[in-house]
């Protein structure tokens, strides 16, 4: 091969003898063929290396159970170290090549040590993004913030990289180095201002343990419901439950409010807490007559005449008047019906009983009583949970007429008064 390219670069004879060069002729033809021998039998090596390690590493990942190979597979890592190798390669040889040429020596050196760092880097990379996609696949690891422990190592190892590249360029030694870093911290806090609050932001948010993966948060400020299907150093992406994806700084998880489902959703129950309007007209004392009729009502019953015999014996002991409704001690139509819900709620297959329970009278507005129900759903998922309070709702609203009370709304009157 040698004699073949001392035959190529003949025609190079001519010209350099015009451009001078005398004596150093035969050493700079000696050089370009040395370069070009040296690139050729780099780029053989490369072939060589690829084949060999990413069939061997392609084998390997079929054989093997574990799936981390094959990630490493997928994310190229055989390939970029075959890139280093001929690398390697001609680092090691430049000296003897270029031993006659001593600034191109130092050039051509210093930019191959440039691109093995770089290198290095990315294989780096490459085995980082295959552990944070093997992470991600296990369930205890599935919620953590594996991203942002993968970037903010790639930083710290680009940072010393960066270092690296400045000294094989320049010849600086690491203390001048930090030193001038130092000098410009403020503007380099100031450029990298967004990624420094990122990493304590998600620091915080790990150890604090106060959002995973999965976990259904409702930021308000920034339009966010729905699932964390991602944290990064300096942003976590929420899916919303219209299929939107809304981006937050990670710093906002520790400077704003958000609220966290996670909790709600490992509990037994989710909070069911709604009511309805009354109109405050359509209460009145209760009759025996009126209440007799109640009983058919098969869920108060028994409370009707235990309660009537209590009020029944009450009033007859203190030889209270009964000609006017007012006196002693009575039952009223809305006070039966929030029994009549309670004991509906008792009985509803959908309501956790071991979580609180009660159907209860609010302050009085404008526009009627509210009557809250307050209770807990044995099953927490979205659609359930619409379901079970609308399936409630249905039965108390279509439940009132029997009770001879209404719902509050707006009438024709209301709305002119209104305008």
């Amino acid at each position: 091969m040698h004699k073949l390219l001392e035959n190529i670069f003949g025609w190079l004879y001519p010209l350099l003898r015009k451009l001078h060069f005398g004596d150093t002729l035969a050493s700079y033809i000696s050089l370009i063929i040395n370069i070009v021998e040296l690139c050729v039998l780099a780029y053989a090596i490369y072939i060589v290396f690829r084949l060999l390690l990413v069939t061997l590493m392609a084998v390997v990942a079929k054989r093997t159970k574990t799936h981390f190979d094959d990630l490493l597979v997928t994310n190229q890592t055989a390939k970029y170290i075959a890139h280093l190798i001929p690398f390697l390669f001609i680092y090691k040889s430049v000296p003897v090549i270029l031993q006659s040429f001593v600034r191109w020596e130092s050039i051509f050196g210093k930019l191959v040590g440039v691109y093995i760092v770089i290198l290095t880097l990315w294989i780096i990379r490459s085995v980082l993004k295959s552990v944070r996609d093997f992470l991600k696949d296990q369930e205890r690891f599935s919620d953590k913030p594996i991203d942002s422990y993968i970037q903010v190592i790639m930083i710290i190892l680009w940072s010393f990289g960066t270092m690296v590249i400045i000294y094989e360029i320049f010849d600086v030694d690491s203390g001048t180095i930090l030193g001038t870093l130092g000098a410009i911290s403020a503007i380099i806090i100031l450029i990298f201002r967004d990624t420094i609050l990122g990493f304590v932001a998600s620091v915080q948010v790990s150890l604090n343990d106060m959002v995973r993966i999965g976990d259904w948060i409702t930021f308000d400020k920034f339009g966010a419901d729905g699932d964390v299907i991602e944290i990064n150093l300096a942003t976590v992406k929420v899916r919303n439950f219209d299929n939107t994806t809304t981006t937050i700084p990670t710093y906002s998880l520790i400077s704003d409010s958000f609220r966290n489902w996670r909790g709600m959703l490992n509990s037994d129950g989710r909070r069911i807490k709604r009511h309805i309007l009354v109109k405050a007209k359509s209460i009145r004392f209760l009759n025996d007559v009126e209440l007799d009729k109640m009983k058919r009502i098969q869920l108060i019953t028994h409370y009707i005449e235990t309660r009537q015999n209590d009020i029944h014996k009450y009033n007859n002991q203190y030889n209270i008047d009964k000609s006017l409704a007012i006196n002693g001690r009575n039952m009223t139509n809305f006070g039966l019906f929030r029994k009549y819900i309670t004991s509906y709620l008792e009985n509803y297959p959908g309501i956790n009983k071991d979580m609180i329970l009660l159907c209860r009278q609010l302050q009085p507005t404008a526009q009627g009583i509210p009557l809250e129900i307050y209770a807990f759903s044995k099953d927490q998922r979205f659609e359930q949970y619409e379901y079970i309070m609308a399936d409630i709702f249905d039965h108390i609203m279509a439940s009132i007429p029997y009770f001879d009370l209404e719902i509050y709304e707006i009438s024709t009157e209301d709305k002119k008064g209104i305008i």
